[in-house]
């Protein structure tokens, strides 16, 4: 049996189809496009259902995948074993070979068995085959393949049919499975009974088409989908008898280790939880590198239930502040070779999973309290199962997961009464909240009293904090309302304190609408003094409940005291770059639409100081022609010096009036417009951000990435201003360098270089040809090498070849001279060996097969490779065996020789 990595196994298994005629497809994103059926990609097939429905014509008819999964919700739910089972996983890599409508049952079966059995070498004392019940054709083929009868079994529904989900394309399938134990033991009932019985693959035969109604319609044509996990069938080849053992785990798993400081023996007793931190990691980094955020539904609060009990688990293990990232940042080095959009999404990934840790963090310390009291209570009056309510308390008020709840609650010996948490919640969606405290729950709560408080004494206004945003871009002189300090309202706070400072008025953003809040620092320096008395480094805002707006950042010298007169300062710089941003997005959205249609609307935006994203709806892709389009008439709409102009008006009006509202924003009755070129219609938008006062502050305006995110989504990312203007003079420079090596001007660069191309790739063409050449003259001697086996040739030679093509001509022109024959030439290409054989087509019927031959010979070589029976190549690693595994050729041929 071969020993392979994950990463070997899974090109060895697309290689291998690829061979057999299938078109290698991308694994799709994690989340589903075009399918309001799937919360996320649970199969490899998903991206094909359409083309298994017939209603979508693809330009291949097989096609090969290592698809990205996740099963977490609804029919294929694996949470709950990921941990404690050695072999779940919520995201997992699903190998699979597809026909619309081109091979059925025989291939499918054929093709499995040759890539098992005869290509990776699994014994067959160890492989079972289930069929379903009354599928007599799929266990003939099994037995005709070269399955003992024995080890052919039947099964119902549960275990031998599969569907995508209640609709859509299913089938009867046929599972292969890996038998780990002991072979004096194994017997057919412990088959989808017992864990040594590792499922490994499963070939689904496409036959219907699943309706609501619960009608199975059959499908166009009969097509094939199968699906094999990765990491499973990796474990196999390594030898190893748990999935979290294999080398795309091992790295994970030791990064735990260090990050925790473990002995073995400690990373032995927390096993469980460091194979779910690993698993959760890997899940994370996925879902957000496709672009989901953790949220409170659907696909964003799965992503946020599994980050968090990967922080639990963290937590219950001995970390006592975020860790995940760094784990994560361990996923992105193991499997960016692969999947390479992770690693120019590094940063992203890993900031988005600090930030949500970090707020996790805070949840928890809160919710285990409250929880650990619960369960006090609840032994001393002997109860077992946690209420709903309480369950829903703990979510309501503090976002903690009823997942965890229920979790905790078994880790303690008590149960969770989950009807009554979903009563609960239905119940509240029925009431309207009138307060804040019943708003944002207990840890929100001391901040609403304390603002009542402050409100009720008249420091803070009675509509709340003073907004000064649209006022001042520079400072705004104030006093010390309050001061929170881990949630806690304190006197003061000293030098190093990470704190919130409540002032009762402010000229910081705090973050909306997609604009990030203002950075900056407030402090309280008297005139007559050298230096500030205090000062507190703002690095970022929150509002926790209306009205109230907190500065969070550190105290960088002095102590600061509630009371104290206080001086606020942004940083202009900063703003100025994301005010440019800001008004960028509006003028973005009048190009989309000007270009693509009124159906195009915000779907989501950043707006950051080094950059803006914009999320639109639109349902195709965009042509070069159109983002070159998108972008000369935006700087236009800037060129044109529009004045930028705000104004207050109800929001009935504003509609009214034709002002474009965002679907996904809440608006109260009185909003602010923002519009430009209004006399033209240019752009007139509900924005209560900040904004330049012309369209000409914006500066350049350069696009720099173009995508889909999701169904009907796209995304453009741009940069303005100072950013685009060192983007500009980046690209000009390079231009200039390149015109300088060329020795050309700028605007015919691009001519010289495509000349240079051509006359290196025409310069290419004649090397290869006289290489070709020189080896054909060079190897005419070796003719004289080849060996008379039972009336044919048989030639196994190193040649001074180049590439491989060459290896293939001079395999040609070897059997033109020889005849009947069976010839193998190598050559060491790259530092690397490599052997092509070829055999002529009378003898294939006495045995020879050109793919087995070099599948054995590089087994010396330290390598594999295989192909057809009258052409193959295989590689390997150590060129000192070439000579070796040639001269082993002669006697493969006489010991297979029929």
């Amino acid at each position: 049996m071969k020993h392979l990595t994950t990463s070997q196994t899974r090109q060895l298994f697309l290689d291998f189809f690829n061979e057999h005629g299938h078109e290698i497809v991308a694994s799709s994103s994690l989340v589903p496009q075009d399918d309001p059926t799937l919360l996320l990609t649970n199969a490899g097939m998903n991206q094909f259902k359409d083309a298994f429905l017939g209603v979508e014509k693809r330009a291949y008819t097989r096609a090969t995948t290592s698809q990205k999964c996740m099963r977490v919700s609804g029919k294929h739910n694996d949470l709950e074993n990921v941990g404690p089972s050695p072999r779940h996983h919520t995201f997992f890599e699903m190998l699979g070979n597809f026909s619309f409508g081109d091979y059925f049952k025989r291939d499918a079966i054929r093709f499995a068995w040759q890539l098992l059995v005869d290509e990776l070498g699994l014994p067959l004392e160890r492989l079972w085959f289930t069929v379903y019940e009354d599928d007599e054709e799929a266990e003939r083929l099994w037995i005709e393949t070269g399955a003992h009868p024995s080890r052919v079994l039947r099964f119902g529904k549960k275990d031998n049919w599969w569907a995508m989900g209640d609709t859509g394309p299913c089938g009867p399938c046929s599972e292969i499975h890996y038998y780990w134990g002991d072979l004096a033991a194994q017997e057919p009932d412990g088959v989808n009974k017992d864990d040594e019985y590792l499922e490994i693959w499963n070939l689904v035969f496409m036959q219907y088409d699943a309706k609501p109604d619960g009608r199975l319609m059959p499908l166009p044509a009969p097509s094939v989908d199968t699906g094999a996990g990765l990491e499973r069938l990796a474990s196999i080849l390594q030898g190893k008898d748990n999935n979290y053992d294999i080398d795309a785990f091992t790295p994970i798993m030791s990064r735990i280790q260090q990050l925790a400081g473990h002995t073995d023996a400690q990373r032995q007793a927390h096993l469980h939880r460091y194979r779910a931190i690993a698993d959760h990691a890997r899940a994370c980094t996925f879902m957000i590198g496709d672009g989901v955020l953790p949220g409170n539904e659907g696909r964003q609060y799965v992503l946020r239930m599994i980050l968090r009990r990967a922080a639990r688990f963290g937590k219950v293990i001995g970390f006592d502040r975020p860790f995940l990232a760094l784990v994560a940042d361990s996923v992105i080095q193991e499997m960016g070779g692969h999947y390479t959009d992770l690693l120019p999404k590094r940063e992203y990934i890993l900031q988005t999973i600090t930030d949500e840790e970090e707020r996790f963090h805070r949840t928890l310390v809160k919710g285990l309290r409250i929880l650990d009291k619960l369960m006090e209570e609840m032994r001393a009056e002997q109860r077992t199962e946690i209420t709903g309510q309480d369950a829903f308390f703990l979510w309501d008020t503090l976002g903690f997961p009823v997942d965890l709840t229920r979790d905790i609650a078994q880790d303690n010996g008590f149960t969770l009464d989950e009807e009554g948490f979903r009563r609960a919640l239905a119940e509240q969606k029925e009431k309207s909240r009138a307060t804040a405290v019943e708003v944002v729950g207990q840890e929100v709560a001391i901040y609403a009293e304390t603002f009542r408080t402050l409100q009720a004494e008249g420091v803070i206004d009675h509509s709340g904090v003073r907004y000064r945003i649209y006022e001042s871009l520079a400072e705004a002189d104030t006093t010390v309302a309050a001061i929170f300090v881990e949630g806690q309202p304190v006197a003061q706070a000293i030098v190093g304190q990470p704190v919130e400072l409540l002032l009762p008025e402010t000229v910081f953003y705090v973050e909306a609408g997609g604009q990030i809040s203002d950075t900056g620092e407030i402090y309280y320096w008297p005139e007559d003094l050298s230096e500030p008395v205090w000062a507190v480094q703002v690095t970022g805002m929150r509002r926790p409940i209306p009205g109230m707006v907190l500065h969070v950042g550190v105290v960088t010298s002095g102590a600061v005291a509630v009371g104290d007169p206080a001086e606020g300062v942004i940083d202009t710089v900063r703003r100025w770059d994301i005010m440019r941003n800001h008004t960028a997005t509006h003028v973005l959205h009048a190009a989309l639409r000007e270009r693509l249609g009124s159906h195009v609307h915000q779907a989501g935006s950043l707006v950051a100081p080094d950059r803006l994203r914009f999320d639109f709806t639109h349902s195709q892709s965009l042509s070069n022609e159109d983002v070159a389009t998108i972008e000369r008439r935006a700087n236009a709409i800037i060129l044109e010096n529009y004045a930028v102009n705000t104004r207050w008006t109800t929001y009935n009006q504003a509609i009214s009036e034709g002002v474009t509202a965002l679907f996904t924003e809440k608006y109260g009755d009185e909003v602010r417009v923002v519009s430009f070129g209004e006399e033209e219609g240019v752009s007139a938008e509900l924005c209560g951000g900040t904004h330049v006062d012309s369209t000409a502050e914006i500066g350049p305006f350069r696009v720099i990435n173009e995508g889909s995110v999701a169904a009907g989504v796209r995304r453009i990312e741009v940069v303005t201003g100072r950013v685009a203007e060192a983007l500009i003079e980046e690209r000009l420079a390079a231009l200039d360098a390149i015109a300088a090596a060329t020795h050309s001007k700028p605007a015919d660069a691009v001519n010289a270089v495509r000349e240079l191309i051509d006359q290196n790739s025409a310069l290419q063409k004649e090397l290869t040809q006289l290489r070709q050449k020189m080896a054909r003259q060079e190897t005419q001697s070796l003719l004289d090498r080849a060996e008379r086996v039972d009336g044919f040739s048989v030639l196994a030679v190193r040649v001074p070849a180049a590439d491989v093509d060459t290896l293939r001509q001079m395999t040609d022109w070897f059997r033109d001279k020889l005849g009947s024959s069976v010839v193998a030439v190598g050559a060491v290409i790259d530092d690397k060996p490599l052997i092509v054989a070829a055999v002529t087509d009378d003898l294939v019927n006495r045995g020879m097969h050109a793919g087995n031959i070099v599948r054995d010979a590089a087994k010396l070589m330290g390598g594999g490779g295989g192909g057809r029976p009258t052409l193959a190549q295989a590689g390997g690693r150590d060129s000192a065996k070439l000579e070796a595994a040639l001269e082993s050729i002669s006697s493969w041929v006489k010991t297979n020789l029929k």
